[in-house]
């Protein structure tokens, strides 16, 4: 009895997390419905980019931010080096004639990189981008224009992962769309619980100091204006373009992020007490994401101690999964098993990232960093 009742509560916690949450985020959203006020902004911005050793993607990303629409006399660009010590300095300083500036500060992280720059920065927004995505036309127009709304404090953009060569690479970006479609839901009834980090905007006066050990920034920093009761939003019409990532490098950014969730919890406490006026949806979302690992291994064990039929039912679907996922490394490309076997492995590999996370409570913040390149 114990052990069909724990089993069920695994099962059940599970299937809300993934399914029942978004469907009953949906619902809300449907129904209590909060708009936000846009209208056309000519506000002064200042757009940041911090990086480290970023020549492979540099000179594309400066290209992509001067073809922004939007009046260039009100934008300042401004690039912080973090101690690189490859071209990207050079490939920055060839700009200058365009206006650009380059920041050299010492080898500190992203997020002293962060500081630095927008200690540097006058404008009356801040937009903070990451060196490998290349930035839609109109997408900062589409950003500011969200600031109309008082109550905005912070606007993500969408983040669009270009077509994947393979069947693991797509069903990483299905995860994307996946995610994006939460967040936009979140957004459309109140806040989401950070931004977007390759590509959001900001209220100049609502930058707060960030740790330098924090790995997520795009957490801390917007989560500051949500507890002084500002908006956090998403615009999807305000894109930004990456390259689809392989499962090694997704499996690292994930072990980071997720790591930094546990940070997040201890900067801001009132995430888990009804201070947070998302306080449900916080709970649904990001603390059941950090909870499903330890449900599975839960499910696993159960099911072995099940009276027959249901032992054999319940470890033999989960074996099936597992082994799905298992067999993804060796069911070539084309093939139409991979269809089911990539997404199963996708989820496996999050799964284990997540159980990974906690290890930000045993080595250095800063090891969880990787430099990632296209494709890789």
């Amino acid at each position: 009895m114990l052990a069909a009742a724990l089993f069920s509560a695994g099962l059940l916690f599970v299937l809300y997390v993934l399914f029942g949450y978004p469907l009953l985020l949906a619902l809300i959203a449907r129904l209590r419905p909060r708009a936000v006020h846009k209208s056309r902004q000519r506000k002064t911005v200042s757009v940041l980019i911090a990086v480290y050793n970023g020549e492979q993607f540099m000179a594309a990303k400066l290209r992509s931010v001067l073809a922004l629409d939007y009046p260039r006399e009100l934008m300042e660009v401004l690039v912080v080096s973090d101690g690189s010590t490859d071209a990207t300095d050079s490939i920055v300083e060839s700009f200058a004639a365009e206006g650009v500036r380059l920041l050299r500060v010492p080898r500190g992280g992203k997020c002293a990189a962060l500081n630095a720059g927008i200690a540097a920065c006058g404008g009356e927004i801040l937009a903070l981008t990451d060196v490998r995505q290349t930035l839609a036309p109109d997408s900062l127009q589409h950003l500011v224009d969200c600031f109309a709304d008082p109550a905005v404090g912070v606007v993500s953009g969408e983040l669009v992962i270009r077509q994947g060569q393979s069947e693991p690479e797509a069903a990483l970006g299905l995860y994307w769309r996946y995610e994006f479609w939460i967040r936009d839901r979140l957004s459309r009834i109140d806040s989401i619980f950070g931004a977007t980090g390759s590509y959001c905007a900001l209220r100049r006066e609502l930058a707060v100091p960030i740790p330098p050990e924090m790995l997520l920034d795009d957490m801390y920093l917007p989560l500051a204006a949500f507890f002084r009761g500002y908006r956090l939003i998403v615009e999807p019409r305000a894109r930004a373009f990456d390259y689809p990532a392989s499962p090694k490098t997704e499996f690292r950014r994930k072990v980071r992020t997720l790591a930094g969730n546990y940070q997040i919890l201890r900067a801001y406490p009132a995430l888990l007490t009804p201070r947070n006026r998302m306080w449900f949806h916080f709970l649904s979302y990001k603390l059941g994401r950090l909870l499903l690992p330890a449900m599975l291994l839960l499910m696993v064990v159960t099911a072995l101690l099940l009276p027959p039929p249901w032992r054999w039912l319940a470890a033999g679907c989960q074996a099936a999964f597992y082994g799905l996922a298992a067999l993804d490394l060796l069911i070539p490309e084309g093939a139409v098993l991979k269809r089911l076997s990539a997404p199963a492995r996708a989820f496996v590999v999050f799964m284990i990232a997540a159980a990974c996370a906690v290890a930000v409570f045993f080595v250095p913040p800063q090891r969880l960093w990787k430099v990632t390149s296209a494709g890789g």
